[in-house]
């Protein structure tokens, strides 16, 4: 019966048992993926109204840096309450941060309601992957998360949209209120919807682990302090605090209970600490594509901030497209993307710095380039969160579910910060094109092949790592 399902494919996933859940997860996703582009669109509008303009960054870093945090917590969350029950608070969560922004009286409120969505908006993106591997038989995983995946490519056209139209005809606030009201529909929904997946009896130990949490927070505010941090010595300083943060965060998280991460988190000797290290390494490589390349192809290229940004969504759309095509494979083919996937990446960060800091080069290699590094990623990342999931040590199972999107975010947090080291380091100082832009243009996506290598390197261990039934089939 199982044989035949998967020989089924897509039609196995798409079934009126599963649909509804689906919903719930999707909509979750495109919850999230909707706020971050509509606040890029408002954030002008805000401004305009409210002031603090030195504050500009600081909605998207609090929103960043307190659903890692989130996230973190979620293995120890759903043991103790229940995936469901976590879901439908995350849910609640962002839209009482919805609220809080829409009432904002100054710039301030707006960094606490980001900072409050952020939270709320961590519980349910790393909830939704103990979700899908709680309540999906496990030929539908790499499926279903590829199909969340698609979530991200849909809010790159509806969220900027939906923001402008606010922003233009009522108020930057009335996109808050319809977010903040969405969320109740969705969290009502999600508790009628959702399987109950079991939670543990709580013990003594079910408790967030403040020690570990507060590492975390060090490691996040150090990666974040780098974007206002005047040299790049002063920049390394606060990525390497940022690593040792996270290192010992670790160590001690490996010898508590319970954990926030598998006991084998970045091990080189387990499928799941080999497939964390990959996905790690794999949001690095991506991470520098919406920071700079932006900027590179306003000031070098001629583009508007419009073309701009849909240029760079075409590296969202590969990654969807690629994502739905590839999920779903056997093993086999599955070790061979995760080889390809990181060399693709590598090939179009060559590619974007050799183009993008040639004024005279044509626009159709560069939009090929940055869709086939989004390609890259997407054919390889529902396969390396199937076999992180799939190689949990027993007992770890949830743990190993909710750490694929808190290892993601860190990847966009450290990368973001390398990348802009790598951009003070040459020479860049001000959005004005002359010779240093043209040389950051160049080296900003050119040293990330170097995460990309490596990357190679950790899907060669996976292989080898692989056990004899295999993973996604």
């Amino acid at each position: 019966m199982e044989r035949r399902e998967i020989r089924e494919g897509w039609r196995s996933l798409l079934k009126r048992e599963w649909i509804p859940t689906l919903a719930i997860l999707l909509g979750g996703v495109l919850l999230q993926s909707m706020n971050v582009l509509m606040l890029t669109t408002v954030l002008p509008s805000i401004v305009g109204e409210l002031g603090g303009v030195a504050m500009l960054s600081w909605p998207t870093t609090a929103y960043l840096a307190s659903s890692i945090v989130a996230a973190s917590c979620v293995g120890v969350l759903s043991t103790a309450l229940g995936a469901r029950q976590v879901y439908c608070v995350g849910v609640a969560i962002f839209g009482v941060g919805a609220v809080l922004c829409s009432l904002a009286p100054a710039m301030g409120w707006i960094v606490a309601g980001r900072l409050i969505q952020g939270f709320g908006g961590g519980l349910e993106a790393a909830v939704a992957y103990v979700l899908v591997r709680g309540t999906f038989p496990e030929h539908m995983w790499s499926r279903t998360i590829a199909l969340m995946s698609t979530s991200w490519s849909m809010s790159v056209l509806i969220g900027p949209l939906v923001g402008g139209m606010f922003a233009h005809f009522a108020s930057w606030r009335g996109a808050f209120v319809a977010s903040a009201a969405t969320a109740v529909v969705l969290a009502i929904a999600a508790f009628f919807v959702l399987s109950p997946v079991k939670a543990a009896r709580p013990s003594s130990s079910s408790r967030v682990p403040l020690g570990r949490v507060a590492l975390i927070c060090l490691a996040i505010a150090a990666t974040s302090a780098t974007s206002a941090a005047g040299s790049s010595l002063l920049k390394l300083g606060l990525i390497l605090t940022a690593i040792v943060s996270f290192a010992a965060m670790l160590r001690l998280d490996r010898l508590a209970s319970p954990r926030l991460l598998p006991s084998d988190a970045f091990s080189w000797r387990t499928g799941t600490g080999v497939g964390l290290w990959l996905a790690l390494l794999l949001c690095i490589t991506f991470s520098p594509l919406q920071i700079y390349v932006p900027m590179f192809l306003q000031q070098l290229h001629g583009f508007d901030p419009l073309s701009a940004g849909f240029t760079v969504a075409c590296a969202s759309l590969g990654w969807s497209a690629a994502s739905l095509l590839m999920a779903g494979v056997s093993a086999r083919q599955a070790d061979r993307l995760m080889l390809i996937g990181p060399a693709i990446m590598a090939l179009s960060l060559t590619a974007i710095g050799l183009l993008g800091s040639d004024d005279t080069a044509s626009i159709i290699p560069i939009v090929i380039a940055i869709a086939m590094l989004g390609a890259g990623i997407g054919q390889c990342w529902p396969l390396v969160a199937h076999r992180i999931m799939d190689s949990a040590k027993a007992g770890d199972e949830v743990v190993a579910a909710s750490s694929v999107p808190t290892i993601q975010q860190m990847g966009f947090a450290f990368g973001a910060a390398i990348a802009g080291l790598i951009a003070n380091a040459s020479g860049l100082s001000a959005a004005i094109a002359d010779a240093t832009m043209a040389r950051a243009a160049f080296w900003v996506p050119a040293s990330f092949v170097v995460p990309a290598m490596l990357a190679v390197a950790a899907g060669l261990r996976l292989r080898a790592l692989r056990r004899p039934r295999g993973g996604p089939s």
